[in-house]
């Protein structure tokens, strides 16, 4: 089969791989779609992080660059290994992506597990291949009734809704987000869906657009226009936002939030940093605001579905472009690299069957 390959930074090949196959508790998925991840991005440009260099092989996989990539991914199950007898074939699924040490699966807090990483970083195959073999721990089905092509948010939802649910926010309270690419826009739509008040700085017209196209935002700000945090502190009578969620990995973002929110307020970050940001930590210890930290999703897959399943998100509006996998580079990574003005979320096919 097809699959892109990830041998080191700005150094990602489409290679014919062998196919893999369901062994005993594992269920083989042909991939419909797969997304590309701001992760993804990180490693393409900075990496490797998450993958493990060549000759340096993952504690838990066994594995190290090359590697098949991709972990937001949809699909449909082709089979079925010894074991694994409550799926069916041609049952549509989506995958929860860790590479976790067995005994640890089932922790309460399993995403902070030793030795963490994600299929599709870490080894175990990934989603921009035509299929991918999973233990069935990390297979979750979707209703019939939901797209391919809309299910393979869910992964990049649950990082959402998991920024959330770490953040403590209650129906009524009101956030602001720096940032409105997919995990900024996505927070966007569990918080609204949550009963927030939503407020985005975005300097991106059409990701502003797109966002409050979506009705998941109150109001969407150009921070080249408008001073961001003193427009939040007006609609909030001068208190400022309960919460707020970094979704850039922009040191001006991380202030505007210190500013925006309200004393005793809490900041989620978001996103993986790619240098060390110079923040004026004087806000956080005047204000008292509680920082942070948030990584992948643990227990929120069903949560998440459930949203999309009974419509309280639509995430069809974020989708901005398809692709194949020989596009992957110029279309793709290229485009949400250099020109991400233009678009939230791209989704790539590995077989070239959904374009």
């Amino acid at each position: 089969m097809r699959a892109a390959r990830y041998y080191d930074a700005k150094d990602i090949r489409i290679e014919e791989i062998d196919n893999p196959t369901a062994g005993p508790g594992q269920v083989l998925i042909d991939v419909a779609w797969c997304g590309i991840c701001g992760t993804d991005l990180h490693e393409y440009l900075d990496g490797p992080i998450f993958i493990p260099p060549a000759g340096h092989p993952h504690p838990i996989s066994g594995e190290s660059a090359p590697l098949t990539i991709g972990h937001e991914m949809s699909g449909t199950v082709a089979a079925l290994g010894e074991g694994v007898e409550d799926l069916e074939i041609g049952q549509k699924v989506v995958v929860e992506p860790y590479v976790i040490r067995e005994e640890h699966e089932n922790d309460q807090d399993y995403q902070l597990s030793p030795d963490m990483n994600f299929i599709g970083l870490g080894g175990h195959g990934g989603g921009l291949a035509e299929q991918i073999a999973v233990r069935r721990r990390w297979v979750h089905p979707v209703a019939d009734h939901v797209n391919l092509d809309e299910a393979a948010l869910i992964e990049p939802l649950a990082v959402a809704h998991h920024a959330f649910v770490r953040s403590g926010a209650k129906a009524g309270d009101v956030a602001v987000i720096g940032g409105a690419g997919p995990i900024g826009a996505l927070t966007a739509a569990v918080l609204k869906g949550e009963g927030l008040t939503v407020y985005v700085s975005e300097l991106s017209e059409l990701r502003r657009q797109r966002v409050l196209d979506a009705g998941v935002v109150n109001d969407a700000f150009d921070p080249r226009e408008v001073d961001v945090a003193a427009k939040v502190k007006e609609l909030t009578g001068g208190r400022g936002a309960d919460v707020g969620f970094e979704a850039t990995s922009v040191d001006v973002v991380l202030e505007m939030l210190l500013e925006a929110v309200r004393p005793g307020g809490v900041i989620v970050n978001e996103s993986i940093w790619g240098h060390e940001p110079k923040v004026p930590l004087h806000q956080l210890v005047l204000k008292e605001i509680d920082l942070r930290g948030t990584i992948g999703y643990a227990w929120d897959h069903p949560a998440t579905i459930k949203l999309i399943e009974d419509g309280t998100v639509d995430v069809k509006p974020f989708i901005t472009g398809k692709i194949g996998l020989d596009d992957l580079i110029d279309e793709g990574f290229d485009t949400l690299i250099n020109h991400n003005e233009t678009a939230v979320k791209i989704l790539v096919s590995p077989t070239g069957k959904g374009l």
